[in-house]
């Protein structure tokens, strides 16, 4: 068995080293990278290696390095350890995820024996192991508990790329209603709308603006998501 550990702290590199040793004595190979493009270049060089990745890192971020893995070997059983809980991680995890691939997410919170044992459940019993904050969070972006619709998502995204109506509209390949129709939902469910005594000329807020500033304080949104989703919104112009 190989270990790939993605990790651009070199104490954090150091910890998980230990740690796959201790908990899988079976791993003849730990190899180390200290950002995400390294990490792809290593992922192609060692194929039938397992993988532990941060997702905050600079010069490509963990999501990014994942889903390029994913793409070229989608069998890869890969453990994202993170500090973060934030919504838009938890989304951009979900959304690069292979149908039947077996995957972690764990917080850097968790204690060692924790993290040991999602180590072994997901790289030799091939079980997926979700941390409690972490799948609380999963099942609110599944649209429970006054959470967001994939649909909606991508529109608060798109608000925040800064695209018109239209624009979103046919992005997202629906009608210009569906989208201002969507709009209002995000608004009420942020908490974001324009009181009755407030008119047209004396508005409070900008809402679409407003709608991103709550986004953001929330952790809804995050660099990491803006500037994925900035690569995406680019490779989109390029064919539109």
């Amino acid at each position: 068995m190989k270990v790939l550990i993605v990790e651009d702290d070199p104490l954090h590199r150091s910890y998980l080293h230990e740690a796959v040793s201790a908990a899988l004595p079976e791993c003849e190979t730990v190899i180390e990278a200290e950002n995400g493009t390294m990490g792809e270049k290593l992922a192609r060089d060692h194929r039938s290696a397992h993988v532990v990745m941060d997702l905050q890192m600079n010069n490509r971020n963990g999501i990014e390095a994942a889903r390029t893995i994913w793409k070229e070997r989608p069998d890869t059983r890969i453990l994202f350890w993170s500090n973060y809980s934030d919504e838009a991680y938890v989304r951009g995890v979900s959304r690069i995820v292979p149908d039947g691939a077996a995957y972690g997410y764990v917080l850097k919170s968790a204690s060692d024996e924790r993290l040991k044992l999602a180590l072994r459940s997901i790289f030799v019993e091939a079980q997926c192991v979700i941390d409690r904050e972490v799948r609380g969070m999963q099942q609110k972006s599944l649209g429970q508990t006054r959470g967001f619709s994939d649909t909606e998502y991508e529109i608060l995204i798109d608000i925040a790329l800064g695209l018109t109506d239209r624009a979103i509209a046919r992005r997202r390949n629906l009608s210009l209603r569906s989208v201002q129709n969507r709009l209002q939902q995000l608004y009420e469910k942020l908490d974001v709308y324009q009181t009755a005594s407030d008119d047209h000329e004396d508005s409070r807020f900008n809402l679409r603006a407003r709608a991103v500033t709550i986004a953001m304080l929330r952790k809804l949104l995050n660099y990491s998501a803006l500037e994925r989703a900035e690569s995406e919104l680019a490779e989109w112009l390029k064919v539109v």
